[in-house]
């Protein structure tokens, strides 16, 4: 027996024929998909700490399942004792079987861990593309807390092929995304 994604699976077997019914779409090719999440983790302390930015690398790579790359700096900013080139961040881009996966464990897992937990922010940036903030990463699973020597925040973009934002929001609210304050349906 083969594997199947749920999400992928849902997405095709019921998202998309609601979505054709809720916007009224003349064919299948019309309705807004996700094409990729970006997991994205500032590490500006790694200025002064050389190996926070591979503790980060492996923390960022454990918990999306996919090799985490380090973002460099673009110039000198000397009041922040920053050089040109110097390692301030981590991020991953997931595309495919590996983005449906992480957003299964996203909704599933992880967000239900957040201590008072009410719902997600319901604001898009304008193109249908939502970025979801998480203010600490031990809600993942594949944390190990006794290991964290620092809490870390980062930020989770979601990028659909949504025109609009109101495209964009169906799109994620079907995928199960937990948002705060329902918009007019």
């Amino acid at each position: 027996m083969e594997y199947v994604i749920t999400l992928n699976k849902k997405y095709k077997e019921e998202i998309v024929p609601a979505l054709m019914k809720e916007f009224g779409y003349a064919t299948v090719m019309q309705v807004p998909k996700l094409e990729k999440i970006i997991v994205n983790q500032g590490c500006g302390a790694a200025i002064a700490d050389k190996k926070l930015i591979d503790v980060t690398l492996e923390e960022i790579t454990s918990i999306t399942g996919q090799k985490a790359v380090t973002t460099k700096s673009r110039k000198d900013i000397a009041n922040f004792k920053l050089r040109k080139k110097m390692p301030i961040g981590v991020r991953v881009t997931l595309r495919r079987d590996r983005m449906y996966e992480f957003l299964d464990r996203l909704i599933c897992v992880s967000l239900p861990r957040i201590r008072d937990f009410r719902g997600i922010e319901s604001k898009l940036d304008g193109r249908g593309n939502y970025t979801l903030g998480i203010s600490e990463q031990i809600i993942f699973p594949e944390i190990n807390i006794d290991k964290v020597s620092r809490i870390n925040g980062f930020n989770i973009t979601f990028v659909t092929s949504a025109k609009t934002d109101e495209e964009g929001y169906a799109l994620l609210k079907h995928f199960g995304l937990p948002f705060k304050n329902a918009k007019k349906e």
